[in-house]
């Protein structure tokens, strides 16, 4: 979207907060706009290419963003008529930007842990077996995709529906989760904070870590370490278990995205993690 002085993003920053200017940020994606006002005070504009994740992303600002506990960036307006957030800025590097193996690095997903906690114990919700159903209607429903998509061998369809079968017939607790939990959605400097609430909503809590399980972790054993320390309790053998059935919803999905967006990477990780299922 152009960034010129028609750009609805920016006359809605101006209606809201007053003069404002554009912040030459050529590695944003285009639905992200930063800006400074006069006193350098800095914002996002995000706009939603759907109405859907606008309103996901506006409610979780409204109802969950305290429990996070200043972790996390402000919200403030929204504008429902070109779907777009008005969100304060925060300090600090990307966590995709920390040297791996680092000691920032570590603190970091610490860090994270302990912003996730809070988020579980304020929302957190006993074990029922609705959610178990849920999930494994929404991983039959992304092997149809791949299928669809000539993406599955059969013994892979038989293995991922054998999997959402299990998880239908599975109690587990619930929490509102981020759904995005990784370093690229965390700011790191004198302090932590996530972002990018569009996924936020009530969840099985333990698929809060299988991003990080699935693309971090397994890699770098110690960052796991770290991030439960912070988070102040550790899986257990069952709710491993569990995290690892999610493995199937995190293949899938990777797979048919990967497709359908031409990113080969995404793609490949798919592949690595079907592999890892039995």
């Amino acid at each position: 979207m152009s960034t010129t002085d028609e750009d609805p993003r920016i006359a809605f920053a101006r209606q809201t907060i007053g003069p404002v200017s554009v912040v030459a940020a050529p590695t944003l994606p285009s639905h992200l706009l930063q800006l400074v006002d006069t006193q350098g005070n800095a914002y996002f504009a995000k706009q939603h290419g759907s109405q859907a994740r606008y309103v996901q992303e506006a409610h979780a600002y409204v109802a969950w963003r305290r429990h996070l506990q200043d972790h996390a960036p402000e919200l403030v307006a929204g504008q429902d008529s070109t779907h777009t957030l008005l969100i304060t800025s925060v300090p600090g590097r990307n966590g995709d930007a920390l040297r791996p193996g680092s000691d920032e690095e570590a603190r970091a997903h610490h860090d994270a842990g302990a912003a996730l906690q809070a988020l579980h114990h304020a929302t957190g919700r006993r074990a029922t077996e609705g959610t178990g159903a849920a999930l494994a209607d929404r991983l039959r429903s992304w092997v149809a995709r791949a299928v669809h998509a000539s993406l599955l061998s059969n013994a892979e369809r038989k293995l991922l529906l054998r999997i959402a079968d299990e998880l239908a017939g599975s109690r587990m607790d619930t929490a509102v989760c981020h759904l995005d939990y990784q370093p690229r959605n965390w700011h790191v400097g004198n302090g932590f904070w996530t972002f990018d609430f569009e996924h936020m909503r009530h969840d099985a809590r333990i698929r809060d870590f299988a991003r990080l399980h699935f693309r971090r972790w397994q890699a770098a054993p110690w960052l796991r370490e770290a991030f439960f320390a912070g988070y102040g309790s550790r899986l257990t053998d069952a709710e491993q278990r569990l995290m690892e059935r999610f493995g199937a919803i995190e293949a899938v999905t990777a797979l048919v995205r990967g497709h359908e967006q031409g990113d080969i990477a995404l793609g490949t990780h798919g592949r690595t993690v079907l592999a890892q299922l039995s």
